[in-house]
């Protein structure tokens, strides 16, 4: 354990930018709902209609949580956002942890580091403890922010202990799994996985008897029910988890070679097949899990909102605040559902636009461009091959979407022409998409040492303006750099060509710009 209060204070400085936007992502979702929540459910009778409405509809429960958390004012903010925020602390976790362990062995880093005065287990122990910090400043920040909003000081400790207790979970998760893989993007593929798999026990358990909400650490948190009985020992159980798969990371630390995993990597051919023989092979070949991965979650995320769609008239007429949140207010709500569905599908799949350019720059950073740039293959002819993925696979993922959103509200209505007809809406939004794929682009050639940064603030731009703008207030100007903004809300408007010509225009050229600036660098700079 030599040297882990110094390699802790590093990997403090490490992190001293990305790791502050985790912790505001976590606030700001939790300081919108609450004040939401209380604006829209503030008398008893209120909440009780929607204790009727809601613990009657098993799709709404499965997105959510227990029925039994309705108690409560307090108990319905916990039911509407809890599962949000343990997926964003679980992200967290499994990007802080990997990136400090498995992804610093990969690149060498951790060789060096150990080459100094420092032990065999400081680098895990390190990660941990960086990570558990994180779960403590998200769980006060839960606390502050609770209390803040006029909830019970009670609810409020036991609701960021529980969001802390899923934080503690996934960071040992990922040592564990660092443990065993030698590839980075396979233990962020195992913890997403086990992610995933946390919420549909979860969600099945809800909709059941609740018996497999126990098999998932986000049914941990959930069923200590904050402000609704307010059950401190369920909290026992992510905590006993946590220690034990950390245990678990550290007795296998001592079984495997620096550099290696318990699972070697599977050796690949002797010779590249036919189709593996290009710069767009090989970057579709790089990039095919995680384009799968986006896919299958976009599609499912589709289910589940189509899912509901056709119960959402019955909750808006039961619950008329709620149409205010809707575009086109009640007029025409299912259409207007569907819009708002659409556009966080877009924002989900311009965030995978995003992840997919950068990966040229972790190829450039990592040397592996380099080596492709010294044949024949053109700076253009390698970045286009990165971009067609980028390009392709956002489409692939809104389609995605569409079939799953259109297959789930057809099946609840009898129309399978739901599905053509979704899918379209979706597609309605790959200009704008596009275009944000653009803005990396451009970083990406100018700027490619911060151009993580400006393209995941861009991101976040536009998550706020399209989800938040009207709670926050923000004036009208604030919203015109959004490309979603000037796309129109499909199937609540028409789709006319223009913007999407101009949206499409805008997007190349931001491409161009970016290629230019890419040609009049230095590779790895």
């Amino acid at each position: 354990m030599t040297g882990t209060a110094r390699l802790l204070g590093f990997l403090l400085r490490r992190e001293r930018l990305s790791l502050p936007w985790w912790l505001a992502g976590v606030t700001l979702l939790l300081f919108v709902q609450s004040t939401q929540s209380q604006e829209l459910y503030g008398t008893a009778a209120e909440l009780e209609t929607l204790r009727q409405t809601i613990g009657a509809n098993t799709a709404v429960i499965a997105m959510s949580g227990p029925p039994e958390l309705l108690r409560s004012i307090g108990g319905e903010i916990v039911f509407e956002i809890f599962g949000f925020l343990a997926i964003v602390v679980a992200l967290m976790n499994m990007f802080l942890v990997g990136r400090h362990t498995r992804a610093d062995e990969e690149s060498g880093r951790a060789e060096l580091i150990r080459s100094a005065r420092v032990g065999r287990r400081a680098p895990l122990a390190a990660a941990l403890l960086l990570a558990g910090l994180a779960d403590v400043a998200a769980g006060l920040l839960v606390f502050a922010v609770a209390v803040g909003t006029g909830l019970p000081i009670a609810g409020s400790a036991l609701f960021g202990a529980a969001v802390t207790g899923v934080g503690l979970f996934f960071g040992a998760a990922t040592a564990a799994a660092a443990q065993v893989f030698e590839s980075t993007r396979a233990v962020y593929g195992t913890v997403a996985a086990l992610l995933g798999a946390a919420f549909a026990l979860r969600a099945a358990g809800d909709v059941g008897d609740g018996t497999l909400s126990w098999a998932s650490p986000i049914g941990w948190g959930q069923r200590a029910y904050p402000f609704a009985g307010d059950r401190w020992w369920a909290l026992l159980l992510p905590v006993a988890a946590a220690v034990l798969l950390g245990a678990v990371a550290v007795a296998l630390l001592a079984r495997r070679d620096l550099g290696a995993g318990l699972v070697a990597t599977r050796l690949g051919r002797a010779q590249a097949s036919a189709v593996l023989r290009g710069p767009y092979a090989l970057a579709w070949r790089l990039q095919r899990g995680s384009l799968a991965g986006w896919a299958a979650g976009l599609f499912l995320a589709g289910v589940a909102y189509g899912s509901i769609a056709e119960s959402i008239q019955d909750y808006v007429r039961d619950n008329p605040e709620i149409a205010q949140f809707l575009t086109g207010g009640a007029d025409d709500i299912i259409n207007a559902y569907l819009a708002v569905t659409a556009g966080m599908a877009a924002l989900l799949a311009a965030a995978y636009g995003v992840s997919s350019v950068l990966r040229a720059r972790t190829e450039e950073t990592s040397g592996r461009a380099e080596v492709v740039l010294a044949t024949a293959t053109s700076r253009w002819t390698w970045l286009a091959g990165q971009l067609s993925v980028a390009v392709l696979g956002t489409v692939l993922t809104l389609v995605a979407f569409g079939i799953g959103e259109g297959f789930a509200y057809g099946m609840s209505v009898s129309d399978p022409g739901q599905v053509p007809r979704l899918v379209g809406v979706a597609l309605a939004y790959v200009p704008a998409v596009w275009l944000v794929v653009g803005v990396t682009v451009l970083a990406f050639g100018w700027l490619p040492r911060p151009a993580t940064i400006v393209a995941w603030a861009v991101i976040a731009y536009c998550a706020v303006i399209t989800l938040f703008a009207d709670s926050f207030g923000l004036p009208g100007w604030s919203r015109q750099a959004s490309p979603f903004v000037h796309t129109p809300q499909v199937p609540l408007d028409a789709a006319t060509a223009p913007p999407f010509a101009l949206l499409t225009l805008i997007a190349a050229a931001l491409v161009a710009a970016g290629y230019a600036g890419l040609r009049r660098r230095d590779v790895g700079y």
